[in-house]
Order: C-alpha cells, then sequence, then structure tokens
C-alpha cells in the first residue's frame, strides 16, 4: 500500500488565558477590523484609547473572557468568552479572531478548549450554547467542527448594529463527547 504524499494536518495547539492591560495593542489588531466587527455588536475601534478602557471596565473583571494565543506565544490573536445566561445549568459563548488566523482552525481549538474547561470550572453547566449569525457560514463551521449541534433558526431573534437578524442555535450539552 502507498503512503500518500500528504500529510494528515495537525490539530492547531492553542492557550487560553486572562486579558491584561498590556494586551491593547494586540487586541487592536482585529478590534479596529472592520471584516471583525462586522458580525460583532460592536463597531470598529479607531484608537487605543477607547479599546484600553473596554479592557478596563469590561474584560478584566468580567467572569471569562479570555485571550486566545497560539502555543507557545503569549500574543493574543483572538478572545474568547462565556456569557452567563441567568440560568446556571447555561452559559452562552462567543470569539473573535485577527483576521489573518481566519480558516486556520484557531477559533475551532479555542472554542474546544473553552468548552472542556466551561464544563471542568462551572459546577452544574449542562449547556453551553452559541447564536450564530445566519451570514456567517464561517463561524457556523467552527462550531460544528468544535463538535456544537446545529438546533435552529431563530427568526428575527436580535437586532445587531440596528439591524434585525436571523441567528441560528447551536449548542453543545455535558454528555456529547468532547471532539479530539
Amino acid at each position: 500500500m502507498e503512503q500518500s504524499s500528504q500529510e494528515t494536518p495537525r490539530a492547531v495547539e492553542v492557550t487560553l488565558r486572562p486579558f491584561e492591560l498590556s494586551d491593547v495593542d494586540a487586541m487592536m489588531v482585529w478590534a479596529s477590523d472592520p471584516q471583525v466587527a462586522a458580525v460583532c455588536s460592536w463597531d470598529a475601534y479607531e484608537s487605543t484609547e477607547p479599546l484600553l478602557a473596554f479592557i478596563r471596565d469590561a474584560v478584566l473583571p468580567h467572569p471569562w473572557y479570555r485571550a486566545i494565543c497560539l502555543a507557545g506565544e503569549d500574543r493574543p490573536v483572538g478572545a474568547v468568552l462565556m456569557m452567563p445566561t441567568g440560568d446556571l445549568c447555561r452559559a452562552e459563548i462567543g470569539y473573535h479572531l485577527a483576521r489573518a488566523h481566519w480558516g486556520k482552525g484557531v477559533a475551532t481549538a479555542a472554542v474546544k478548549r473553552t468548552v472542556a474547561a466551561l464544563f471542568d470550572e462551572m459546577e452544574g453547566l449542562e449547556r453551553v450554547e452559541a447564536l450564530v449569525d445566519v451570514a456567517n457560514p464561517a463561524s457556523q463551521r467552527v462550531l460544528e467542527k468544535a463538535g456544537f449541534t446545529r438546533e435552529a433558526v431563530l427568526r428575527k431573534y436580535c437586532a445587531i448594529k440596528g439591524v434585525v437578524k436571523d441567528m441560528v442555535m447551536f449548542s453543545f450539552i455535558n454528555t456529547d463527547p468532547l471532539v479530539e
């Protein structure tokens, strides 16, 4: 039997860590990118001062907002966060990634690591969910590759930047196998 000349691509390795104020320049890379901000609730930042205030006032006190770093590096290339839902058995995740790392498995690796950490750290957590704009197939694919189940399209679910959007609901429950 002949071996293929193509090797199986290795999974991307990432680490997650709390943000620091000194991460503002790295965060500015994606926070100032209009293509990254296009699918987010926030507009692209135009200077570091308001982003620094956001890190200080929202990110640092947040219960679970982590910097995504490539393995062996400490510079954030994105962020992943858990948003409490008011129901202790559920949490919602969201993520942002610098455009230079799109399509390389970085977001998928970060979501997988986040899900494992959340189930390990949050007592009583049974469900992690994510809402994705129907017009964002790349983010939907991230969740599918991370083992999430696509549940439904929620029609006219929320307004983002003044536009009412249909959103796709994804879930990962504590009995789902963690994807390697």
